[in-house]
């Protein structure tokens, strides 16, 4: 509500209350009505919830099927196999994702234990969540607010709402009223629950609680937000349905045909299910978790905490970043970056010697309250240049011990404080100037004319239109007339700003050249956002906040295209930001760190909060945790992120040229009356190449991935190029060896277990050679795996298992010879360059680097230049 806009006294009669406060009959009676000071809503997933979750996906029921399908017809060791690969799928799932949604709990542990109310015409503490709107809070110095309140006074009262605004600097505030326009982040006459007092003291009037106040409204919003599917999880959701649909149409197709030709139910149920088995890759979830959780923990290193498997992925498909200001592109601490005195201007780490200089910093340590660590933030600044010009602060001011002092406030905007033999003043430079009858120059103090506090003028204008935030500083000698802030001597200026991170600028030329935008989302001021936009290598105009309120959805989707910078942005207009990108088809990343990005956060396709400086809300409502809060380790996350869809294709692409080719062995066999795999050699064949070596796939090193544009999420993960993989690998694999088939039988009327054993045996063995070809496809060099080498090793080994051990009774097969051996190998020598024709034909045939790996930048990448 405009509780801003109104006055006092008409507040006071709405809330039927005054100066006094409430009674406490009445306060228990409104408590009643209205509900306690907390936020409520959802608890979040259970660990059932959660565990139960990992098997909703429709690959997942395919594969129960066929785990029913061997149970019903008596191969019980299939339909156990492949419980065992569903199960460890789930427990490596929930085991990743085993954490309750507890956004609206770190929203609640805002609130302050105790607040100081005035009840009964009598101040007293009670719990924070018994207050009701008419209560009137008395405020100080380090308190947290309880609840959305309307100043009745304000002493000195700063307030540090950057959790809830994105303001990076501590915003001070009075009792008078506001325009109606006014946004969220400029009304000065409000305080808003969870936002901290840095200075002064305040009484205010209870207006608003719960989860009615503007917190109240983000647990609103994380509420009802829920968390998008991934492109990977829509894709494998999508295969998962066609391959049931395939699955269940080929088997009825086969038993029609084989008991039309009078086979039996029995052969016709059999081969039914070894063409269920042959056609799911019954690894395929499994591998996909594995290597999701190799990424988790190779992004760990990298200071990315995924909270959730599938946001691994889903980081490598986005085209743009959205990212808050403080503490995300900034350092998120204020810090004096310019000076000036008399004549001379410089950046504070090449001001070099000059007394005046030390004069300058001197009063900015001496007159101030704070310490390197405590206090203001822009007082801890000053502190902060004094010690890396030489000072040691607390020297200093015991050699200069303070008699009095006139504190600072928002009417006086100065402060000064009063030694034995000279008084410092520090404040706005135009409120000093009107003090000050000279100015500090090389050799002394010098007359303060109206050309000289011109230039003077000028350079506070120079100072603030980059963004700086300018403080002015004076002294004048006890002995000299007038009062402690009369006749003062201008000594310059000190120009702050919360500073860019250093590495942030190759951070966002690195994304531009991968073709990802980024766009800043601030609740600064349009000034400041500018400058700290140019400054990253951000080059765009500013909408504000009050722009994108006056804009309607489909002049939104226009503007969101062009600009790149938006400041005084609230909750709501991040959220409209973000859901005019996902209309134009953008992969959306959020970045933040305060309560007030935690629903942008949400709706995001990738949520990445900050670590160090983030609120708990903020965490609990993304996907990814920065542990260093460094813009920096996005980038390295996002390599990761399409280092692990590259590595995704090419098992994928792998598994299903393995299933496409026992699935047209077995049906063209079948056509012509033989079983030539039974499910139980099926089965051991996706065993052994939806096992190690597809799982040592997902440890493949990323090549040029950052080289490219965004993946086309709309073509999905078996886009073109795979399917032309898995069509000319698997139809070459089939040609191959259902023509070894054919003649080892030489018209026999049966298969024999030899013959079976030996198209068994290939089928592996070129499974290991498409692992090579496929990693080329996607520019992967042959010798920088040492994993799929050991995998490769060990399949063949256990594939030795079960041709020389008594494991070959439970297979039906049987040893071979090296004359079949040197068969064998023939065959391979025949089908290797059919198999690396494939994958030279998807290698330079791909679509802009989507699956063909191309390096190049695109047309429309943005054009990035770096000083």
């Amino acid at each position: 509500m405009d509780w801003y806009t109104r006055p006092i006294e008409t507040i006071y009669e709405e809330l039927d209350t005054s100066a006094s406060g409430l009674a406490a009959s009445t306060a228990d009676e409104r408590r009643e009505e209205v509900g306690p000071n907390e936020l409520t809503g959802d608890r979040g997933r259970g660990p059932l919830a959660i565990f139960v979750a990992q098997f909703s996906s429709a690959l997942i029921w395919v594969l129960l099927l066929a785990a029913a399908l061997s149970f019903a017809i008596g191969h019980v060791v299939d339909a156990v196999l492949i419980g065992i690969i569903l199960l460890l799928n789930g427990v490596f799932g929930f085991v990743q994702e085993y954490r309750a949604e507890q956004s609206l709990e770190a929203l609640r542990e805002m609130a302050t234990p105790e607040v100081t109310v005035r009840r009964d015409g009598e101040e007293r503490e009670i719990e924070s969540t018994a207050l009701v709107p008419g209560d009137v809070v008395v405020l100080g110095q380090g308190d947290v607010v309880p609840a959305d309140a309307r100043l009745v006074e304000a002493d000195s009262l700063e307030v540090d709402e950057a959790a809830l605004t994105g303001e990076s600097v501590p915003v001070e505030k009075d009792a008078g009223a506001a325009d109606p326009e006014t946004p969220l982040a400029e009304r000065a006459n409000m305080v808003y629950k969870g936002t901290n007092v840095t200075r002064g003291r305040a009484v205010a009037v209870v207006v608003e609680t719960g989860m009615d106040t503007e917190v109240g409204e983000i647990a609103t919003a994380l509420i009802g937000a829920d968390d998008p599917l991934t492109p990977l999880q829509r894709d494998l959701d999508r295969l998962g349905r066609r391959l049931g649909i395939g699955v269940v149409a080929l088997s009825v197709l086969v038993v029609g045909l084989l008991l039309v030709d009078g086979r039996g139910l029995v052969q016709a149920g059999l081969t039914a299910v070894s063409l269920a088995v042959a056609a799911v890759p019954e690894g395929l979830p499994a591998v996909v978790t594995l290597t999701l959780a190799l990424g988790v923990r190779s992004m760990a290193e990298e200071n990315a905490l995924v909270r959730t498997l599938p946001a691994v992925e889903a980081l490598g498909a986005v085209d743009v970043v959205c990212t808050d200001k403080t503490g995300t592109l900034t350092e998120g601490e204020m810090r004096v970056q310019r000076v000036w005195v008399h004549d001379r201007a410089a950046p504070v780490d090449e001001a070099g010697d000059d007394d005046r200089l030390d004069r300058l910093f001197e009063i900015g340590a001496v007159c101030n309250d704070a310490t390197a660590d405590e206090g203001d933030p822009t007082e801890r600044a000053l502190v902060t240049a004094a010690a890396d010009r030489g000072f040691d602060v607390e020297t200093c001011r015991e050699d200069r011990p303070r008699r009095d002092e006139v504190p600072f406030s928002s009417e006086r905007k100065r402060m000064a404080t009063i030694h034995d033999d000279v008084v410092y003043v520090k404040g706005a430079p135009t409120v000093l100037l009107d003090r000050s009858t000279r100015v500090l120059g090389p050799d002394g103090p010098i007359d303060l004319d109206a050309e000289t506090r011109s230039r003077i003028e000028s350079r506070v204008d120079e100072f603030a239109g980059d963004a700086l935030r300018v403080l002015g500083f004076a002294y004048k000698d006890r002995g000299d007339e007038g009062g402690p802030e009369e006749n003062l001597v201008f000594v310059g200026l000190q120009g702050l700003l919360d500073p860019p991170r250093p590495e942030v600028r190759d951070a966002i030329a690195d994304t531009h050249r991968a073709g990802i935008g980024v766009k800043m989302i601030t609740g600064d001021n349009a000034v400041t956002a500018g400058a700290i936009a140019r400054e990253v290598g951000i080059e765009s105009d500013v909408l504000t906040g009050r722009d994108v309120e006056a804009m309607d959805d489909e002049t939104l989707r226009e503007r969101v295209a062009e600009i790149d910078v938006f400041a005084r942005a609230e909750p709501t207009h991040k959220v409209r930001i973000l859901e005019a990108l996902q209309a134009n088809g953008a992969a959306v990343a959020m970045t933040g760190d305060g309560v007030n990005d935690a629903p942008a956060l949400k709706n995001a396709d990738v949520g990445i909060a900050m670590g160090v400086r983030g609120t708990n809300v903020a965490k609990q409502a993304s996907d990814i945790v920065l542990l260093d809060d460094n813009y920096a380790s996005i980038r390295a996350a996002i390599r990761r992120g399409r280092t692990i869809f590259d590595n995704i294709w090419k098992f994928v692409a792998y598994l299903l040229s393995a299933n496409v080719a026992e699935v047209a062995i077995v049906f063209v066999a079948s056509l012509f009356g033989y079983l030539i795999l039974p499910a139980v050699q099926l089965l051991w064949i996706n065993l052994l190449t939806d096992g190690l070596p597809a799982l040592a796939l997902g440890t493949d090193p990323g090549g040029d991935v950052m080289d490219r544009h965004p993946r086309d999420r709309a073509a999905g993960i078996i886009d073109r190029e795979m399917l032309g993989f898995v069509g000319g690998a698997g139809l070459t694999t089939t040609v191959l060896l259902l023509g070894l088939m054919f003649y080892l039988l030489d018209g026999a009327p049966s298969v024999t277990p030899y013959v079976m054993t030996m198209v068994f045996t290939g089928l592996v063995v070129f499974e290991f050679v498409k692992l090579y070809v496929v990693r080329w496809t996607r520019r992967t060099p042959a010798l920088t795996n040492p994993w799929l080498a050991a995998a490769v090793v060990a399949s063949l080994t256990l594939q030795l298992a079960v041709l020389y051990t008594p494991l070959n009774g439970y297979f039906g097969t049987v040893p071979l010879g090296v004359s079949d051996w040197a068969l064998l190998g023939l065959v391979l020598v025949l089908g290797t360059p059919a198999l690396v024709l494939v994958g030279w034909l998807v290698k330079h045939h791909g679509t802009d680097g989507h699956a063909g790996g191309a390096t190049t930048r695109p047309d429309d990448a943005p054009e990035v230049h770096t000083d």
